[in-house]
């Protein structure tokens, strides 16, 4: 698959970001994860994203990156294309490009570099070195301290033939008009912010034909019809959803920081496909936060 195949595959519909699962004593359980990765599959989701945020890649050693994509790689057995994510400083991303090349991945999600400011002549640096390194197609991930304009979006694609995709985790919707009506279909755009269900319809609108959703990790069923919704347009069922479902769980969802990954879990938990405990500096749910999320999703699974 080519960079701009994989672009147009991964834009065809919903996109899965199944949760890294790990034993009891915080190593990564690969029978465990496989079993949930045979399951999603089942459900036809358009791409998968090992060790994506929603898998805590921030949390993964090298050799745990490179273990996990090779499982989703193994797994899916060509079915679903793979990609994985990539990040950090400019030279530990490009060893983590050629990781996930080597085990197997179609693709890349690009992260922010690690915690430091840069203006956009340093970002476009730190894309362009990614890029060069691997044969891989790569989507960027804008957000948190890697916001591009899309003045230096066009620079990127110009400098970088398989730069293919633009995740948009920042909810500016001027940015994100401005870029697509420059960018047109250059790129395959996908939503990135939490939870991406809050924002499909009106970004749908904008061109993004697709996001990633967490949801899918325990209920792939209202997932998948949730976005079968969004592509038709049908906002009687989209705000249904919403008000009986995803916004309670975003309010459940925010009680604490680093929830966006410990719900998800919890939600695995809940339908018995327990993923295992998140990894520090994320804690899990407590027991109280649990059985509000159990309630929330009965008569569901």
């Amino acid at each position: 698959m080519t960079p701009h195949e994989l672009a147009k595959t991964v834009g065809s519909g919903l996109l899965s970001f199944p949760v890294t699962h790990f034993h009891a004593d915080g190593t990564f359980n690969e029978a465990s994860y496989r079993s949930h990765l045979a399951w999603l599959k089942d459900y036809k989701p358009a791409a998968l994203f090992a060790a994506g945020g929603t898998g805590e890649y921030f949390s993964l050693t090298l050799d745990e990156f490179s273990a996990v994509v090779k499982a989703a790689v193994d797994e899916t057995a060509g079915a679903v294309p793979v990609l994985a994510g990539c990040g950090y400083g400019t030279a530990m991303a490009k060893q983590f490009a050629r990781v996930a090349e080597a085990a197997g991945a179609d693709g890349l999600l690009l992260f922010p570099p690690y915690l430091v400011n840069a203006d956009q002549e340093g970002l476009i640096a730190h894309v362009r070195a990614v890029c060069n390194s691997t044969s891989l197609g790569v989507i960027v991930y804008n957000r948190d301290n890697a916001i591009v304009n899309a003045n230096t979006l066009a620079r990127m694609c110009d400098l970088c033939p398989n730069l293919v995709g633009f995740k948009d985790g920042v909810g500016d919707i001027e940015l994100m008009t401005r870029i697509h009506l420059k960018m047109g279909d250059r790129l395959t755009y996908v939503g990135g912010l939490p939870t991406a269900e809050t924002f499909a319809l009106p970004y749908l609108e904008m061109g993004v034909t697709t996001y990633s959703s967490a949801i899918f990790n325990f209920l792939p069923g209202f997932a998948t019809d949730f976005y079968a919704a969004i592509r038709r347009r049908d906002h009687a069922f989209v705000a249904k959803s919403l008000s009986d479902f995803v916004i309670p769980y975003i309010d459940l969802r925010d009680r604490r920081k680093g929830y966006a990954v410990s719900i998800v879990k919890a939600g695995m938990k809940l339908i018995g496909r327990d993923a295992g405990p998140v990894r520090s500096p994320l804690t899990d749910l407590t027991a109280d936060e649990l059985n509000a999320l159990k309630t929330l999703m009965a008569g569901r699974t």
